[in-house]
């Protein structure tokens, strides 16, 4: 369900743009979150996602610093065809009193073959005398010949003013220094990065402000930021106010120590909010589905409580707030799901009345009588108070209802399973310690598959992935599109925590087809029970949803 809903648009201060470039640096920045490891594939992979979503430049990495950078600029130029946004190579100026034309960093950007680059260079003294060890002239001239260097080869250059809030509010001439000598020898956009990101929202607009003012309309400025304070979105926004024409960040906040400022908000509040263009028209409605699509690529959950993208933002359970919105879909939803290319959900609890029911079956396509509502309410309360939360699976809760019309899957019937764990010594050891041992896991399922009787044994690394690979060997031939099913997340929790191992226990599962994710839930007092409960219904769930095979 969705509607057209109004939005007052902020209005705009003396400096604030019409439009801003969407400059994305998932690939290069976003990379250094603690536990990332993108392959090639996945960079290419991610950087045609970001050009469907319609950001205006890619930064593809740092060209020479490591062998995946440098077989992803081999790569790109046959293998990625952009139509929206424009490939940039990140690197750095020149060394301290050395030279342009044998710096190895300034030759591996202009072998990128691309149009555009993107060098760093200091811009708080402390830095240019405590780190580089050199004269802030020297600092200086480093920055300005670079550029040079970058523009004679042909080269867009943008220059990122690393540490320059920082750097501002302590000496502000050295700052504006640097600045002018990237702007003088040809910069296009300069970039005020908060490095360190502990800035906040008042400091970034004045401090944006007064170098726009400085430049005027000499070349555009742009903006950097992290968001350690926790205010990166807030400071993007700050300086757009200032005068940033160019918004840096990554998808989904994504970065090292606590992230980059994340597009997936600042992209919809910049349009929605502020009146402020970013991406082309037409393709904000992609950005939901771009956010889930990376999120895979780059193997980290997306908060489901995430502004306009998560699978929470514009998720509904209090009854008031259902009822209303059944009236008015603007009551208690700040813009149009669908504006964001996300949608209304109802969240069924054990609290849920039938009109809350009834708009979770019409989201489903489901049309349930009376009768078969009763059921689905009788159950739903009984399921909850057993200690079932279908709130945080709506998988297994559009399962529960499709049961109640009459429907029943028919993919593969259970006849019994089967996990094993063995502990034992690992070969040429000795057994003394508890080093030499190895824990080897195996499972056996035995089903009916198109009436025939099937038997496959698998091992895993736990029971739930020995289940996993044990049913998919089951049933993985006469359904193709498992192929396409993987389990995301995994969740346990213990219920009754005072009767200790003998407690019953929630097993909740995240799967993803890679369109669509679901989440999926059992209950039992044996953990691997429950698991498999879980497990079953996250597979069902996904076959009905891809395989042709799938009615009801």
């Amino acid at each position: 369900m969705s509607a057209e809903l109004p939005v007052a648009v902020s209005p705009a201060g003396p400096r604030q743009p019409a439009a801003v470039e969407v400059y994305d640096t998932t690939l290069r920045d976003g990379s250094q979150l603690e536990g990332i490891s993108l392959t090639v594939d996945d960079k290419l992979r991610i950087a045609e996602q970001l050009d469907h979503l319609g950001v205006h430049y890619i930064e593809g990495g740092w060209p020479g610093a490591n062998p995946k950078d440098v077989e992803f600029f081999e790569r790109a130029p046959t293998e990625l065809a952009l139509h929206t946004a424009t490939l940039v190579a990140f690197g750095s100026t020149r060394r301290p009193k050395g030279k342009v034309d044998d710096d190895p960093t300034l030759a591996n950007l202009v072998k990128a073959s691309t149009s555009a680059v993107c060098i760093v260079g200091k811009c708080w003294d402390y830095h240019v005398t405590e780190a580089l060890r050199t004269s802030l002239d020297e600092g200086v001239a480093m920055v300005a010949e670079s550029v040079e260097f970058l523009r004679h080869a042909g080269l867009r250059v943008f220059f990122d003013a690393e540490h320059f809030f920082d750097g501002y509010k302590r000496n502000p001439e050295f700052s504006l220094r640097v600045l002018e000598a990237a702007a003088t020898a040809g910069a296009e956009v300069l970039v005020l990065c908060d490095t360190n990101g502990g800035s906040l929202p008042f400091d970034v607009e004045r401090i944006v402000g007064e170098v726009h003012d400085h430049f005027r309309d000499d070349v555009a400025v742009g903006v950097h930021v992290h968001d350690d304070t926790g205010c990166a979105v807030a400071n993007t926004l700050a300086g757009v106010r200032g005068g940033a024409r160019q918004v840096q960040g990554t998808i989904n906040g994504i970065g090292e120590r606590t992230g980059n400022a994340n597009l997936s908000t600042i992209i919809p509040d910049l349009t929605l909010k502020m009146g402020v263009a970013t991406l082309p028209e037409g393709r904000l409605e992609r950005l939901t589905p771009v956010s889930h699509h990376i999120a895979e690529l780059v193997n980290v959950s997306l908060n489901p409580q995430a502004p306009y993208v998560g699978t929470s933002a514009f998720a509904h359970k209090a009854g008031l707030h259902v009822s209303a919105i059944a009236r008015r879909p603007d009551a208690y939803e700040h813009v149009s799901p669908d504006a964001v290319g996300n949608g209304t959900r109802f969240v069924v609890s054990e609290l849920a009345g039938k009109s809350t029911l009834e708009m979770k079956a019409r989201e489903i396509g489901l049309d349930i009588g009376g009768a078969e509502l009763n059921e689905v309410v009788s159950r739903l309360k009984e399921l909850e108070h057993a200690g079932y939360h279908f709130e945080a699976a709506d998988g297994s809760l559009e399962l529960l209802m499709r049961g109640a019309t009459g429907w029943r899957q028919d993919f593969f019937r259970l006849e019994s399973f089967r996990v094993i764990v063995d502990r034992r010594p690992q070969a040429g050891t000795t057994g003394e310690r508890d080093s030499d041992f190895e824990v080897v896991t195996e499972a056996t399922v035995k089903l009916v598959v198109d009436g025939q009787r099937v038997i496959a044994t698998a091992e895993g690394n736990g029971p739930v992935n020995a289940l996993d690979r044990a049913l998919r060997e089951a049933i993985g031939r006469q359904f193709p599109a498992l192929g396409r099913l993987h389990l995301t997340d995994y969740k346990v929790r213990v219920l009754d925590t005072s009767r200790a191992t003998g407690a019953v226990t929630r097993v909740l599962i995240d799967s993803t087809n890679g369109e669509r994710t679901w989440s999926t839930i059992g209950v039992s007092e044996n953990v691997i029970e429950a698991s498999w409960e879980a497990l079953v219904d996250s597979i069902v769930y996904g076959l009905f949803h891809t395989s042709a095979r799938a009615v009801g």
